[in-house]
């Protein structure tokens, strides 16, 4: 194993780096081999690689999917919450509207007016 010295500018790529390392290890112990041993050695051929590409993209669109569902589910909670606080305020939640509301909008401050 080989040891280096980076100095990082961008703590985003540094954490970046980091996972790429921790994923080494990971593969490590589970397959007791590297990916440059797994090359050289024979274990996956090119096919295998882009076999592999494949499958790792169709994952990563199923993630994506779940995570979209996932913050649209926290939308909805939060604005479940908000109606509910609105109930429990005891008003109809007219003045959270954009523009301006029923009993403030200037036909009705002409009307109490006269």
């Amino acid at each position: 194993m080989r040891r280096r010295t980076i100095e990082f500018r961008d703590p985003v790529v540094e954490r970046v780096v980091n996972k790429f390392v921790q994923r080494s290890n990971v593969g490590f112990e589970k397959y007791g081999r590297t990916l440059d041993s797994e090359r050289t050695g024979g274990h996956k051929n090119l096919f295998g690689y882009l076999n592999d590409v494949q499958e790792e993209l169709m994952d990563a669109i199923l993630y994506l999917q779940a995570a979209k569902e996932e913050l649209s589910d926290l939308a909805e909670d939060a604005e479940l919450k908000r109606i509910n606080v609105i109930a429990q305020n005891g008003n109809d939640g007219e003045h959270y509207k954009q523009g301006p509301c029923a009993c403030h909008d200037k036909e009705t401050e002409d009307a109490e007016a006269i």
